[in-house]
C-alpha cells in the first residue's frame, strides 16, 4: 500500500514523521509530502521517504528572510497544483491544509482522502470559520479525530457525519527518550533544588500561565519552570514570578529537540493550565519521559485523567490548581503512581505502533469499501 502524508507547511514535524515511521514498520510504503522545517533539526527520515515538495523559494530564503509569508502565498497555489497533478497513492492522509477555504478546491481528485483533525475550530469561531471547517472536513472520505470530545465537535460543530469519525489516539513522543545527541541540561536550569514543576511549550496567552503563576504564589518547597518560545509579552509574567513562594526560572526561546531530554528528566511533574485545547504535545512528550502531571479541565484532558494519568483541574481556578501542584510536590509516591501509568501508556495504547495499527486498518476499511 502506497501513502502520501500531506503537511505543507510542516505544522506538525515531529507527528508527520512519528506516524510515518510508525507505518513504514507496519509494511506500508509511505511518502511524506511537506515544506522544509525552518526552526531546528526534526526526526531524520525512519523507513519512509521525504518530498519537501512546498514552498521551496520561501524556505531557501530562511526564517528571517523579509516578506517570508507574502512569499509563501506566492507559491501556495503553484505548489498546489503541481502537487495536484503529481500526486498518486493508494491514500491521501491530510495532516493540515495550510488554507482550507483554498486548498479544498484545489486537492487532487484522489480517493480515499483521510485527514486528522488536529485543529478544529477557535473557542469562540466566527461563521466563516465554520463554514470552511464543515468544507474541509467534509470533503474527506474519513477524519480522524485524537479524542471522544473531538469526535464530538467534528460531527456537532463542523457538521462531518458520525459514520466518518474515527478516534485515533495521538502518539506519545518517544523518540525524545532515545536521541543520539541528547545535549546536557540549559544552563539557565541548572542547579534546582527540591521538586521541579515544568510548564514546556510556545508561551501563548491561552496556555494559561497567568493563572499558573498565581497559583505557584502558594507552593512551597519546589521550583518552576517556564520553557518555551514566547508568542507573547513575557514581562508581565516575570513581574508574576518575583511574587511566587519558590523560584521561577525562565527559558524564552526556541528549545531544540535535542535539548528536550535533559529537561523532562529533570523534572518531576509537568503541568498544563490551559485556558482551551484539543490536545497537547507537550502532554504526549510528558507520557514519553513517564512523568506526572496536572491539567485543567479542557479539551480531550479529562479523558487522559479518566485513565489514570494525570491530575485534572478547573481551568482559571489558582487555588486548585496550587492545592493540585503541592500535593504532588509533598507526594513523591503519588507522582511515581501517575509517572508508572504514563510509562504503561506510552508503551501501550498510547505507543506510535498502536497508532500505526488502527490507522492502517482504517486505510484498509476504506479501500476495501471503495473496491
Amino acid at each position: 500500500m502506497h501513502v502520501q502524508l500531506v503537511d505543507p507547511s510542516a505544522f506538525t514535524p515531529p507527528y508527520d514523521r512519528a506516524l510515518a515511521a510508525a507505518l513504514a514498520r507496519a509494511g506500508v510504503d509511505v511518502e511524506l509530502l511537506t515544506s522544509h522545517f525552518l526552526y531546528g533539526p526534526v526526526p531524520e527520515a525512519d523507513g519512509y521517504r521525504i518530498s519537501e515538495r512546498f514552498y521551496r523559494r520561501s524556505a531557501a530564503r530562511g526564517l528571517n528572510a523579509s516578506a517570508r509569508r507574502a512569499r509563501k502565498l506566492i507559491e501556495h497555489v503553484p505548489d498546489m497544483l503541481r502537487f495536484r497533478r503529481e500526486a498518486a497513492a493508494d491514500v491521501i492522509h491530510y495532516q493540515w491544509l495550510t488554507v482550507p477555504a483554498l486548498d479544498v478546491r484545489l486537492l487532487p481528485d484522489l480517493h480515499p482522502r483521510v485527514m486528522t483533525a488536529h485543529h478544529i475550530l477557535p473557542r469562540y469561531p466566527s461563521r466563516r470559520q465554520v463554514a470552511t471547517a464543515r468544507r474541509a472536513f467534509g470533503s474527506m472520505d474519513a477524519v480522524i479525530a485524537h479524542s471522544e470530545l473531538g469526535a464530538r465537535q467534528l460531527q456537532w460543530e463542523a457538521g462531518v457525519d458520525a459514520e466518518r469519525i474515527h478516534v485515533i489516539p495521538h502518539g506519545a513522543f518517544d523518540y525524545l527518550t532515545r536521541l543520539p545527541d541528547e545535549k546536557p541540561l540549559p544552563q539557565e536550569l541548572e542547579g534546582a533544588q527540591g521538586p521541579v514543576v515544568l510548564f514546556f511549550g510556545l508561551l501563548r496567552p491561552y496556555k494559561g500561565l497567568d493563572t499558573l503563576l498565581e497559583a505557584f504564589r502558594r507552593i512551597e518547597g519546589a521550583e518552576l519552570w517556564i520553557v518555551g518560545n514566547p508568542r507573547m509579552d513575557v514581562e508581565p509574567l516575570r513581574r508574576a514570578a518575583e511574587e511566587a513562594a519558590g523560584r521561577v526560572r525562565f527559558v524564552t526561546r526556541f528549545v531544540d529537540d535535542a535539548e528536550i531530554p535533559a529537561i523532562f528528566r529533570r523534572a518531576d511533574l509537568v503541568v498544563l493550565p490551559y485556558r482551551d485545547a484539543e490536545h497537547s504535545g507537550v502532554l504526549y512528550t510528558a507520557l514519553a519521559f513517564g512523568k506526572a502531571m496536572v491539567l485543567s479541565s479542557v479539551g480531550g484532558f479529562p479523558e487522559i485523567a479518566d485513565q489514570g494519568l494525570a491530575s485534572l483541574v478547573p481551568p482559571e481556578d489558582p487555588a486548585a490548581l496550587a492545592a493540585a501542584l503541592q500535593e504532588l510536590v509533598n507526594g513523591e509516591s503519588a507522582r511515581a503512581e501517575l509517572g508508572e501509568a504514563a510509562q504503561r501508556a506510552a508503551a501501550g495504547p498510547y505507543s506510535w505502533d498502536e497508532v500505526a495499527r488502527q490507522t492502517l486498518a482504517l486505510y484498509e476499511e476504506l479501500l476495501e469499501a471503495r473496491a
